[in-house]
C-alpha cells in the first residue's frame, strides 16, 4: 500500500491521506505536500513536481506528530540522539527538564551533587557535563542534533540548589531574590517554563512563599509551571489544592504532571481533585493536567525514603542509610505503604543482576528469606538514587476518568531511549516506547469522533500548553508529521519486555524530513531546539 514514487529532498507529497488536522475536527481525505521544513499545501489531487517524493497513504490517517510534553530526555538524547524510543512512536517534540528534575542553572562546584540528585535521568555515564546553563545546556543538545525536537522547563531542584544548597532550609528573601534572577535568566536563555518536583529532596522543604515567589515569575513572563506535587497518595488533595493556590495567587499557567491517585485506599479522593481542577479552570485559573496509559509508575527508589532522611547532597545522607536508628525509623514508616512489594519492581541500577529486574520485590526477597524493607535499604545504601523502581497501585477506572477531562492530556513521563545502548539497560517502564500508540490502541474515545479527540490530545492541546507552535496541520505550520493505521495502532512492550517497537507507524516525518520509514528509523537526525524568545 506505501510505494515510493519519485525522490527529492525538499519536497515530499502524502497522497489520499486521511487528515487529522489535530484540532478535534474530524478527518478529511486529501493530499498534504511538504516543502522543506512546512506545510507547502492541503487538499484533493495536488500535483506532484518532478523530483518529489510521493507515498501513497491511502487508508492511512495523517495528523500532527505528537507532542510529548513531559518527558526526561534531558542527558539520554546526548547520549543516542536518535530518540528511537520516542520518534518510533510518533513523538516529534518533547519537552524535558519536567519533575524539578533538571540539569541548569549549576553553581560553584555542585555539579556533581547535583547529578547524582537528578540520577533519574542519567543513564549513561559517558555523557559529559559541559554547561552551568539553560543556554549551554540547549547548546549542547543543538550541538548532538537529535531526531526530535525539544523544548526545555527550569528544573526547580537545581536552581533552589544553586542558591540555598541541600539543606532543607527556607530560603531567606534574599536567596529568593536570587532564585527569581536566574528563572528569568532561564526564560531569557529560551526555557518555556518552571517545573517543580516536591518529592525530591531537598524541595520537599520549600515554602510556600517560595514557591509563590516563583510562580509569580512564570506569570510574568507568561510561563507555564509544571507539578510534581507533593503527594498522589494520601495527600493528593491537598497537594493538588496547594499547586490550585499557587495559581490563584500569581496567575501563572498551571500543569499537573502525571495525575493520579496511588494506592487503592486513595482512589476515592481522584474524583473530588477533578471537581477542584476543574471548578479553577471554570473560574478562569489556566489549569491543565497529563497523564499516561499505564497502571504503573517509574521513579527512584530513593522517593520512598522520607523527607527527614535526606538532609544534604547524596553523597552524605545515602551512608547514613546503614545507621541501624535511621534504618528503624525508615522500616517504620514504611510499614504501611500504600503501594506494597508486591507491586514494586526494581527496573535498573548500575551493574545490576539482571536476575533481579523486572521482577516483584516480594518475589525476590522470599527466594532469599529477608524482610523487603532490609532488602530495600541495604540496596539503596549501595547505589543510592541511581536505583530506579516500577510501581503499581493505580486504578483502570481512574486513569479513564481522568483522560476523559477537558484539563487532560497525554504524556509519557518517560525517556528518548536506545534500545541497544546505555540508555535502554534493564527493564525501564515501557511508556517510554508505547505511549501514545497504547493512547491510541486502547484508551481513545469511543464513538465516531473519539480518534479526532484523541489526536487532538496528543497534539495541538499540549502544545498550546506548553505556548508551543506545534500539534496542527495547516499551510506553513511545521512539517511534523505521524502516518498511522488506525485499525492496527498499538503498544508491543510489558514490564519485563519493555524495548518493543509499536505497531501501525508507517512514517514519522520531523522538519520535512522522514525519521522514521515503513516502521523503522532511517537514521535522519532534523531535531530543533525550540527556544522560547518571547
Amino acid at each position: 500500500m506505501f510505494t515510493d514514487e519519485r525522490v527529492s529532498m525538499s519536497r515530499l507529497l502524502l497522497r489520499n491521506g486521511s487528515i487529522l488536522d489535530g484540532t478535534g475536527c474530524a478527518a478529511v481525505r486529501a493530499d498534504l505536500l511538504v516543502i522543506d521544513d512546512r506545510i507547502g499545501a492541503v487538499g484533493p489531487d495536488l500535483a506532484p513536481a518532478p523530483g518529489d517524493r510521493v507515498i501513497d497513504v491511502a487508508g492511512a490517517v495523517v495528523c500532527p506528530g505528537f507532542v510529548d510534553i513531559h518527558t526526561h530526555s534531558d542527558l539520554t538524547l546526548l547520549s543516542s540522539p536518535l530518540a528511537i524510543s520516542k520518534v518510533s512512536q510518533g513523538v516529534t517534540t518533547e519537552v524535558i527538564g519536567n519533575c524539578g528534575l533538571g540539569v541548569a542553572p549549576l553553581s560553584g562546584d555542585n555539579t556533581e551533587a547535583v547529578r547524582a540528585a537528578v540520577s533519574y535521568l542519567d543513564l549513561d555515564p559517558d555523557v559529559s557535563w559541559t554547561w552551568t546553563t539553560t543556554s549551554g545546556h540547549l547548546a549542547a543538545l543543538e550541538a548532538a542534533r537529535p531526531s526530535v525536537n525539544i523544548a526545555t522547563l527550569v528544573g526547580h531542584l537545581p536552581l533552589h540548589v544553586a542558591v540555598c544548597g541541600f539543606d532543607s532550609v527556607d530560603a531567606t528573601p534574599r536567596q529568593l531574590d536570587r532564585m527569581k534572577q536566574l528563572l528569568h535568566q532561564g526564560f531569557d536563555d529560551g526555557a518555556w517554563g518552571l517545573s517543580t518536583g516536591l518529592v525530591y529532596a531537598p524541595l520537599p522543604a520549600v515554602t510556600m512563599a517560595e514557591l509563590v515567589g516563583l510562580g509569580s515569575v512564570c506569570a510574568e513572563r507568561n510561563r507555564v509551571f509544571t507539578w510534581h506535587v507533593r503527594d498522589y497518595g494520601a495527600g493528593l488533595t491537598d497537594s493538588v489544592d496547594q499547586a490550585l493556590q499557587v495559581a490563584r495567587e500569581t496567575g501563572c499557567r498551571t500543569q499537573i504532571s502525571h495525575l493520579q491517585a496511588v494506592g487503592r485506599r486513595n482512589w476515592p479522593q481522584l474524583q473530588a481533585v477533578l471537581d477542584r481542577i476543574e471548578a479553577g479552570r471554570a473560574g478562569g485559573l489556566r489549569i491543565g493536567t497529563d497523564i499516561y496509559p499505564y497502571l504503573h509508575g517509574n521513579a527512584p527508589l530513593a522517593q520512598r525514603v522520607p523527607a527527614w532522611a535526606q538532609q544534604g547532597p547524596a553523597s552524605e545522607w545515602v551512608p547514613r542509610l546503614r545507621d541501624p536508628r535511621i534504618r528503624a525509623r525508615i522500616r517504620d514508616a514504611w510499614a504501611d505503604l500504600p503501594v506494597g512489594w508486591d507491586e514494586t519492581m526494581i527496573s535498573w541500577f548500575p551493574d545490576a543482576d539482571p536476575h533481579l529486574l523486572g521482577r516483584p520485590v516480594s518475589e525476590i526477597v522470599a527466594e532469599r528469606g529477608l524482610d523487603p524493607r532490609d532488602w530495600a535499604l541495604d540496596l539503596l545504601a549501595e547505589h543510592g538514587t541511581s536505583i530506579l523502581m516500577v510501581a503499581g497501585g493505580r486504578s483502570d477506572l481512574a486513569l479513564r476518568t481522568v483522560l476523559s477531562q477537558p484539563s487532560a492530556v497525554v504524556a509519557s513521563d518517560g525517556l528518548a531511549m536506545d534500545p541497544d545502548g546505555p540508555t535502554g539497560a534493564g527493564t525501564p517502564h515501557p511508556r517510554s516506547f508505547g505511549c501514545f500508540p497504547r493512547y491510541l490502541g486502547q484508551y481513545r474515545p469511543d464513538g465516531p469522533e473519539g480518534l479526532a479527540e484523541a489526536i487532538a490530545r496528543c497534539t495541538s492541546r499540549p502544545a498550546d500548553l506548553m505556548g508551543l507552535d506545534r500539534g496542527r496541520i495547516t499551510v506553513g505550520a511545521a512539517a511534523d508529521l505521524v502516518v498511522f493505521d488506525p485499525d492496527r495502532i498499538t503498544d508491543n512492550g510489558g514490564f519485563t519486555d519493555p524495548h518493543a517497537a509499536p505497531d501501525g507507524i508507517h512514517q514519522v516525518i520531523v522538519a520535512g524530513v522522514v525519521v522514521v520509514d515503513d516502521g523503522h528509523h532511517a537514521g535522519a537526525r532534523p531535531g530543533r531546539v525550540l527556544r522560547d524568545c518571547r
